[in-house]
């Protein structure tokens, strides 16, 4: 029966949602205000986000939102592995 490591799948997934947190920061410093709305516009089908994006976040929000986001991806990687290995042992 093949089952997933839960905590090694939970830092998988909070790596990864760190990693895209960074490249939003990334991204928004690097085009600036214009370019972060085209950005998500195209991104989000078209929804207007001008009126929500935000360029003055500062450091420490900024280093919050990337161990929140993190503890969050954590969880639901850790979740899905556990429910993963739940349904492994009833089909045993």
């Amino acid at each position: 029966m093949n089952t997933i490591n839960i905590k090694k799948f939970g830092l998988a997934c909070g790596l990864t949602g760190a990693l895209l947190y960074l490249g939003c920061i990334v991204l928004m410093v690097t085009v600036g205000h214009t370019g972060t709305i085209t950005f998500f516009n195209s991104l989000l089908h078209g929804l207007d986000v001008s009126s929500i994006v935000r360029m003055d976040v500062p450091l420490w929000e900024a280093a919050l939102g990337i161990i929140e986001t993190f503890i969050l991806a954590w969880l639901i990687g850790a979740c899905l592995a556990a429910f993963y290995n739940m349904t492994m042992k009833n089909e045993s």
